[in-house]
């Protein structure tokens, strides 16, 4: 290896001597009087010099650091809590030399100046940091992100967290520390501030150049305002940055608010009972796909509901509402702790009392009918709009007291962000539990490692990674909704066994089929038909590799979503719809007596007639029509929407362009008169415009600027170009405000097709979790489980059984297990044997086989019962199955 090197560092790094006080140190620094005054005339002895020499081994460096921090030691100081997630930030470990020296030289200074009306303003603000000093009193909590040129720039503590976290060079610049990132990286950095739990909002400009040269505003600073907040769950549907691949992809983004109420319910003897403590209010809105989950349930001092709720939904952000007990605050901020990095807001509400939650959440609605109806008067309200309204005022009218408080608090938080109209759509609400579903406690869900592993909480070796066959992003997250909550309902769960079931005998058939069919004449005639494993997996291929549909819907909804966005997620669900055709399913109850049905499965032919409907076809095709592909892929925004009859108002601004261009082009002919010169004409340099170009020999007016020249020639711009040019630059701005503001108002009117376009997406989601059972059945060879009825007792019966986790892991190892249980035979049993030898492991087994035979919501995995050679698994409706109770 050689010598290691060596470094000789300055005095600054050297150990510090003992301070001591004045007259010990005097004493000590100068030598005896004796000696001083035998030597009278000799000078004093200068210090030596102090120097060190480091050796750069990892364990010399880690023994001069020690004994360096020990020669001085510090007081101990509290741990510092995040301002906005409210935990405690982690200390460092004890540094390197080498740390040190880098601390020292690059880290800046903590006691820089904020820009808050708090600390003390220096003598004099430049007018952009007056801006931000203003911006800073209306959001203090919000980490700005200020627009300056092509650079979006932070100031005072927020360039110091932002340095922190992007690793970006601070620096003082008048009166603030400052920082900066360019303009198109904004995505990329917005996300990143946002993932590490702070609350972010982008200040643009509100005038452009030409706007401003023509204003009040002339000599002024640009101005400034907040164009958008992000926090994680209103990420992905906000503008600018929201549907992009980084970041989240297909986790949830619940945004949920909890609240709680102290109760004392009286048990059957008439004393309290204290297994109950609080009646609990949840809301959780996830704003990106526009799914609203609500409940209030009664849950007891360990709060085992809270915890299996907060689990299930996984939530992004949590809104607390003050007050709340210390018991459910406690287990919010547990999960909400370092390892999940959920993001915690408390807010009031104790201005929602006696009825004025209620009004809050109403207001939301007129608000929303009374814009549809002033904003957009060339938009008419469509019937389906309307009653999808009336269907959410009737919701909200009997959801529970409770769950309206939480939904008025995240009614106003939405606001906020301008994200608060998915609340108004009835159709997205949905109640936290119900009968014909399974209720899952926080311990099943954690024993039985349903959701994530319990080795590093990863979701690798959980029994959802095990059953993911999905090819989409959104059918992902449904699949992970019926994993968590597993259907009671007989016939729900055979419909989805019969879908299944069908979808699976299908693999193995060819790309077409021949169906014989009966004509006008009553004759049998023979058609071929495309195969139904063939188109569902073409189409769920080709979604997966689009942008996630469900979200770009609901992006634009938001009125967030850019061009060429729309234009990507309209044409998916135009193909698919059109895909799915081919099928040829007919509507319920047309051709019943049909001989040669392509699908068998009821659920699955509603299914593809909802996802191929011909409305959903036409209208897509409706609203592709009135853009233009090319200019929405350049983001050209004068040129995207082809139809000028919907927004004159477009075509005036275009007009107007074209007038400023002719007059500006008109001007050549004057000057070819002025300077006889009959073929002179306008050029172009760099980008600069409308030039004249002449010979250095030729005389021009005065008052003519001179922009360039060369060996030979002079460029120059006569008054009346500039003049012209002028105008036809504030033509252009006036264009582009005009058609931002006719884009604006075209994805407003998507709203009275949203309700239909997201039934028709969370088809093909519904029939991608269908397809990933039917491949999951044939890929482990697992069949059909037996639903008894309900006049039979309940029972289980497993032959062979196999854990569905382990059997991936051990493979031919894994030796099945028989099961028979029923409640009027031999309802226990009791299991023993020597440590490691698999007790728990068959107990689980049991559980997580019932859990795949009972799946949840619209579809489900039905193909249950893990077996080599034969399986029965009988499976009783009769409510939640009594070994999956904790």
């Amino acid at each position: 290896m050689g010598k290691q090197k060596q470094q000789v560092i300055s005095r600054f790094f050297a150990p510090k001597p003992k301070t001591t006080n004045p007259s010990s140190s005097s004493s000590s620094s100068f030598p005896p009087s004796s000696s001083s005054s035998a030597n009278p005339h000799h000078p004093p002895t200068p210090p030596p010099k102090i120097t060190a020499t480091v050796n750069f081994s990892p364990s010399k460096r880690t023994l001069l650091s020690s004994h360096l921090t020990s020669s001085s030691p510090k007081p101990s100081k509290l741990p510092k809590l995040s301002p906005h997630t409210h935990n405690p930030i982690p200390t460092a470990p004890n540094p390197s030399l080498h740390q040190k020296f880098l601390q020292k030289l690059l880290e800046p200074s903590s006691d820089v100046p904020e820009p808050s009306p708090s600390s003390n303003p220096p003598a004099k603000f430049t007018p952009l940091e007056q801006q931000v000093v203003d911006l800073k009193k209306r959001y203090p909590d919000v980490l700005l992100m200020v627009e300056v040129g092509y650079k979006y720039r932070f100031f005072g503590q927020d360039a110091e967290i932002a340095a922190s976290v992007l690793g970006i060079y601070a620096h003082m610049d008048h009166n603030f520390l400052t920082a900066s990132v360019p303009t198109f990286r904004l995505n990329v950095h917005v996300r990143r501030l946002v993932s590490a739990g702070y609350k972010v909002g982008v200040v643009k400009q509100t005038e452009t150049a030409a706007i401003k040269a023509h204003g009040s505003n002339r000599s002024g600073p640009f101005g400034r305002g907040l164009s958008a907040l992000y926090t994680k769950a209103t990420l992905e549907a906000a503008e600018d940055v929201g549907g992009k691949e980084e970041g989240c992809g297909g986790d949830s983004n619940y945004l949920a608010c909890v609240v709680d109420k102290s109760v004392a319910l009286e048990n059957v003897d008439g004393g309290v009972d204290s297994g109950i403590e609080v009646k609990i209010g949840i809301v959780a809105v996830e704003v990106s796909t526009g799914d609203v989950v609500y409940g209030e349930f009664n849950d007891n001092c360990m709060r085992s509901g809270l915890e299996a709720a907060v689990l299930s939904l996984s939530p992004a952000e949590l809104l607390i509402g003050d007050p709340l007990s210390k018991q459910t605050e406690k287990i919010l901020l547990a999960f909400s702790g370092p390892a999940s990095n959920v993001r915690v807001e408390h807010v009031s509400r104790d201005h929602f009392n006696e009825g004025g939650a209620f009004a809050e959440v109403m207001s939301l609605y007129e608000n929303m009918d009374g814009d549809d109806l002033t904003d957009h008067p060339k938009i008419d309200t469509d019937v389906k709009e309307q009653s999808t309204i009336r269907l959410g005022i009737e919701g909200i009218m009997n959801m529970p007291n409770l769950a309206v408080q939480a939904l008025a608090l995240t009614v106003r938080h939405l606001k906020q962000f301008g994200l608060e109209r998915i609340l108004h759509l009835g159709a997205s609400f949905r109640p936290l539990s119900s009968s014909m579903e399974m209720t899952l406690s926080a311990n099943a869900l954690q024993q039985l490692e349903v959701l994530k592993n319990n080795a590093d909480g990863s979701e690798s070796g959980s029994l959802l990674q095990s059953m993911n066959q999905t090819l989409t992003i959104f059918g992902s997250r449904l699949l992970r909704h019926w994993v968590t909550h597993p259907l009671c309902d007989g016939n729900m769960i055979c419909a989805r066994l019969d879908a299944v079931s069908e979808i699976a005998e299908s693999m193995g058939s060819s790309k077409a089929q021949n169906i014989e069919q009966l004509d006008a004449e009553d004759s049998f005639v023979t058609n071929w038909k495309p195969e139904l494993n063939y188109i569902l997996s073409s189409v769920l291929t080709t979604l997966g590799r689009s942008t996630d549909i469900q979200r770009g819907i609901t992006r634009i909804f938001h009125r967030t979503a850019t061009p060429s966005e729309f234009i990507a997620v309209i044409q998916a669900i135009l193909y698919a719809g059109k895909q799915l055709q081919q099928l040829q399913i007919e509507e319920e109850g047309s051709k019943e007596n049909l001989r040669g049905k392509t699908v068998r499965s009821d659920l699955l032919r509603k299914l593809i007639c909802t996802a191929s409907s011909s409305t959903v076809i036409g209208n897509a095709a409706r609203l592709l029509s009135t853009l233009n592909k090319e200019a929405a892929d350049k983001q050209d925004l004068p040129n995207l929407i082809i139809s000028d009859g919907q927004f004159p108002e477009v075509a005036e601004a275009r007009m107007e362009v074209q007038m400023a261009k002719k007059k500006l082009d008109s001007l050549i002919s004057l000057y070819r008169k002025q300077l006889g010169m009959r073929k002179l004409e306008f050029i172009s340099v760099s980008g600069t415009t409308h030039l004249i170009e002449l010979p250095l020999d030729v005389k021009v007016p005065s008052n003519w600027v001179k922009i360039n020249s060369t060996k030979k020639t002079v460029r120059y711009h006569p008054p009346d170009v500039l003049t012209a040019l002028d105008h036809l630059a504030l033509a252009n701005e006036k264009l582009t405000i005009t058609c931002r503001a006719a884009w604006d108002n075209f994805l407003s009117g998507f709203g009275k097709y949203y309700a239909e376009f997201q039934a028709a997406v969370q088809a093909v989601a519904s029939l991608d979790c269908l397809h990933s059972l039917a491949v999951l059945s044939r890929n482990k060879n697992y069949v059909r489980p037996v639903i008894v009825y309900d006049d039979e007792p309940v029972q289980i019966h497993i032959s062979s059984g196999r854990h569905p986790v382990l059997e991936t892991t051990l493979q031919d190892n894994f030796v099945p297990n028989d099961t028979d249980l029923q409640a009027d035979r031999e309802y226990c049993q009791i299991i023993t044997g020597p440590n490691m030898g698999g007790k728990s492991c068959y107990i689980r087994q049991v559980a997580l086989i019932a859990i795949m035979a009972q799946h949840h919501r619209q579809s489900c995995m039905c193909w249950m019962a893990f077996s080599l050679e034969w399986v029965l698994l009988t499976v009783s409706t009769k409510g939640e199955a009594p070994f999956l109770k904790n």
